[in-house]
């Protein structure tokens, strides 16, 4: 990765005017893990008064040092708003997440000296640029092929070994801001590094403390878990450190609460192992998966001395509503993680249900919650310790599903209903209405182009013309070939008889 040039402008821009900037935090841990920034933060010894002078399109409505100086194209499009921020040093956290005080400071060190973790304590800058360091931090400078890193704390270091820890005093930190006891989960899981034994007994031990976050910001960051490619990883290491039974408590009612029949493991070892091997890559299908049996503690009754969980799906439900509620998730997100919870026991044996019983689960869930829902199948089958995802059955499904949800060949793709026809042909409604429909969808079929309303309308003239009984005889036979195509392809698709 390299310095984009327009930070370099940034930069030199305010280095002109006789201050100190630097490129700092993620956008420097993710050059030197040779990762694309998402964003490009700065920061600099200039207060925001000074910057504003500097870029007079940039804006400052905050309390904390950090302008904002949007970057437009020739259009006048926003392509890049960069935060530049002045160094600072912060005193009191009586809320556990904001400082009473913030204090600018006049050097880097002060700067780096408060922030989470080492591999975020870092600053950097091209090799071009004006280097006005301190005597004493000099030894802490680090060339690279274009640009500088100052590590006062070890962070390249702890980049290569991949562990997350936090900068001085761990316990300090935490009770600064408790959302970095959260971040630190969530740094270890898109990162795939460990987090340093000492960092994580800090959590541990203040992991009552993240009650005074803002639900909104655990929300945020526990999605960019369940985005990340260890999810499984993730909500362990929260339950590990005693922050998940903050977070989401209700899985840890499953706990303790043993299951009969296939199932060796807990109700809560189960969900976690469905989360591990959910095939589906959205962050509201894995928690569907995690959450799909979190009514089953509440359902638990003993007959003959086995467990049974009779309409857990429905108390499951009801709790991952009132889960996302309080996580203030959006409506869309709630009722898809809803639906997927509540109808994951569909019932399927591809000796008894018909097509009208899958075209009523379609309806019950919706078209495009289906692939979804045989996710969360494969997901409980998986973590129940069966060895095959897809059985016939399930395989069979997804080809009925299609079948029967796509309509293949069917007058429904034509660019012309019933309703049209009487409209303009001026007939009333009667058996040659689907006749005629049926003549020009053999049409479309042999030609897809010919599907277009001045086309349509002008042959249904034609047709409206002639023998009923000799167009429809022609026009079913092009019709079912099709079909019977169609299905087959469809049957080698998913491997079924």
């Amino acid at each position: 990765m390299k310095i984009p040039d327009f930070i370099k402008n940034i930069i030199e821009t305010i280095e002109n005017k006789g201050f100190e900037i630097y490129i700092v935090g993620g956008s420097v841990r993710n050059l030197l893990m040779n990762r694309k920034p998402k964003d490009w933060d700065l920061t600099t010894n200039a207060r925001p008064e000074e910057i504003l002078k500097i870029f007079e399109n940039a804006k400052y409505e905050n309390n904390f040092g950090t302008v904002l100086i949007p970057l437009k194209t020739k259009d006048g499009i926003t392509e890049h708003v960069i935060e530049v921020t002045t160094y600072r040093s912060e005193q009191g956290y009586s809320d556990k997440r904001r400082p009473d005080d913030v204090i600018f400071e006049n050097d880097v060190d002060k700067d780096l000296a408060r922030r989470d973790f080492t591999i975020n304590a870092l600053v950097a800058k091209s090799v071009n640029s004006k280097i006005d360091l301190k005597e004493s931090l000099k030894k802490y400078l680090i060339q690279h092929d274009d640009y500088y890193i100052l590590d006062l704390f070890g962070g390249e270091k702890d980049i290569k070994k991949k562990i997350i820890r936090a900068v001085g005093e761990p316990v300090d930190r935490f009770r600064e801001d408790a959302l970095r006891m959260i971040r630190a989960i969530r740094f270890s899981t898109e990162l795939g590094f460990e987090i340093e034994p000492k960092t994580e007994r800090a959590i541990s031990k203040n992991a009552g403390n993240i009650k005074f976050i803002a639900n909104e910001r655990i929300h945020d960051e526990l999605i960019k878990i369940l985005s990340s490619n260890n999810a499984y990883g993730g909500i362990m290491l929260l339950y590990k450190t005693k922050l998940l039974q903050y977070i989401l408590p209700e899985l840890l009612n499953g706990v303790d609460v043993k299951q009969a029949h296939h199932h060796k493991d807990t109700v809560f070892e189960h969900n976690m192992k469905s989360l591990r091997y959910c095939p589906n890559k959205d962050w509201q299908v894995r928690l569907a998966a995690l959450l799909h049996d979190v009514g089953k503690p509440a359902t638990m009754k003993k007959i003959k001395g086995a467990p049974t969980f009779y309409n857990h799906e429905y108390v499951g439900a009801k709790i991952t509503r009132k889960i996302m509620k309080r996580l203030k998730f959006s409506s869309k997100d709630t009722e898809r993680v809803v639906n997927l919870v509540r109808n994951h026991m569909f019932y399927y044996n591809t000796e008894e249900v018909t097509e009208a019983s899958v075209r009523r689960l379609i309806k019950k869930t919706g078209k495009e919650n289906l692939k979804d829902l045989i996710d969360i199948r494969i997901a409980d089958r998986l973590g129940s310790g069966v060895k095959k995802a897809k059985p016939y059955r399930l395989r069979h499904l997804e080809y009925i599903m299609e079948k029967v949800q796509n309509d293949p060949v069917s007058v429904k793709m034509l660019k012309m209903n019933g309703n049209d026809l009487i409209k303009f042909l001026n007939i009333k409604p009667s058996p040659k209405i689907g006749i005629i429909l049926d003549c020009l969808l053999a049409e479309v079929i042999q030609d897809p182009k010919l599907n277009n309303k001045d086309y349509l309308e002008n042959k249904s003239k034609e047709l409206n013309k002639l023998n009923s009984d000799d167009l429809r005889k022609k026009a079913k036979e092009v019709i079912e070939e099709k079909r019977e195509k169609d299905n087959n392809e469809m049957k080698k698709e998913y491997f079924v008889k």
